[in-house]
């Protein structure tokens, strides 16, 4: 074409020219919306397996995707240690007082009375009531010891790894939160840099289309629009680490790396408040892999309590009601505590809160991070399946330049 066509076909046409740089702007903001909600949804697979669908990456991959979560979380910044050296045994005991003299009041006539039936009803009251105000005298002493028994064998009663994998493998909401708002500004970073580079994309791409009328070029544009802003998108999050001057023109530093701090907070709170609560820390303890060492813990100080307090009427009792129903009795007892255990808990929870100060202890020590480590937080969820992602961007961009080509040429 010669240069009077060319001005020519502009002035006719000048409006869908005009149009170029803004249908591609609209093509890399939707390709940058498409791409992150591929990330996180939808939450269960959709469509036919195993080619015809689609669930989420960080769904998808929930046990893995947990893992990286609670890699850094657990090697770097949370020992289970951390935990309860905060935590002091006669302020635990204080506080589950009530429950703990209730608990023990209970378990106390259940068993005497499942051991030796009648026995205990055939008691007078107040020599009831005296047995029982020895159990209960003896039972803070008792957690003191259970306590402290725990913080020295923590490896053996505490898996930290597998309590935050199996809750956030079993709640993938929890799991999308983690990483959509600790990159919640990264996210918009990506969605907004599709308007500014599929624009200036697409101002090239109306020269080139003035120039040459080829049909390839909208589609061939349309499909580099959305893979290489997808593609950039992602390097300016991440690089550089440092603070750089670009072109030496401004100074750019990796988005995510420059906001550590406000991440931390984020980070930290969510952790805190979602995961490693108290309650959710309890459950690992009494119902975790390492539960059953945790019951041998507990056999061991309550068998100790009942043959304290059984005294000098102890070979009475064992003549009574036989030896191996006395021994059957004290793991009698010992599973009642177990039992009874998680809702006499919920009473130390807002100490524990105050005590391990997770929330304030995590952001300290995020920040402190090396680069590498602290990238390791957000960048996981972007490797897995990346060219996925960026390919669908890549497709998208391509059939709607097809559909620009149509209306081009219809004009």
């Amino acid at each position: 074409m010669d240069l009077n066509s060319i001005l020519t076909d502009i002035q006719e046409n000048w409006w869908l020219y005009c149009l170029l740089p803004v249908v591609a702007a609209m093509i890399g903001y939707g390709t940058k919306i498409a791409a992150i909600r591929m990330m996180f949804e939808p939450l269960e697979f959709v469509g036919f397996r195993p080619f015809f669908g689609w669930q989420g990456v960080v769904p998808a991959r929930a046990q893995a995707m947990a893992e990286i979560a609670c890699d850094t979380l657990t090697r770097d910044l949370l020992k289970p240690e951390d935990l309860f050296d905060r935590l002091d045994p006669a302020r635990v005991a204080e506080e589950i007082e009530q429950p703990l003299l209730e608990m023990v009041e209970d378990i106390t006539r259940e068993v005497a009375a499942s051991y030796q039936p009648g026995l205990w009803e055939s008691l007078p009251e107040r020599v009831r009531g005296m047995l029982i105000r020895r159990v209960q005298a003896d039972a803070p002493r008792m957690i003191e010891g259970l306590m402290s028994d725990i913080r020295n064998n923590l490896d053996r009663v505490v898996d930290l790894k597998h309590m935050v994998v199996t809750n956030l493998t079993r709640d993938k909401v929890l799991l999308n939160r983690i990483f959509q708002d600790m990159g919640a500004e990264e996210f918009r970073f990506i969605r907004n840099s599709g308007i500014y580079f599929g624009f200036a994309i697409g101002c090239v791409q109306a020269v080139v289309w003035a120039l040459t009328h080829n049909p390839w070029v909208m589609p061939v544009f349309g499909g580099l629009t959305g893979w290489l802003t997808d593609w950039l998108a992602l390097k300016l999050i991440f690089e550089p680490r440092d603070e750089k001057r670009v072109f030496g023109l401004f100074r750019w530093q990796g988005l995510f790396h420059k906001r550590r701090d406000e991440v931390a907070v984020d980070y930290g709170t969510l952790i805190a408040n979602e995961i490693l609560t108290p309650a959710n820390i309890s459950e690992a303890i009494l119902s975790g892999p390492m539960s059953d060492r945790l019951f041998d813990m507990v056999q061991k100080h309550v068998q100790k309590t009942v043959d304290d307090q059984a005294g000098i009427a102890r070979p009475l009792v064992v003549f009574r009601i036989g030896s191996r129903n006395y021994q059957d009795m004290k793991r009698s007892v010992a599973e009642g505590v177990m039992h009874r255990m998680p809702e006499a808990l919920k009473h130390v929870e807002e100490y524990a809160t105050d005590a391990m100060d997770l929330k304030n202890n995590l952001i300290e020590k995020i920040k402190l991070l090396s680069d590498e480590d602290f990238e390791g937080l957000l960048r996981p969820i972007f490797k897995q399946d990346e060219w996925k992602l960026i390919a669908v961007g890549a497709v998208l961009g391509f059939l709607v330049g097809e559909l620009q080509v149509q209306i081009m040429l219809s004009h």
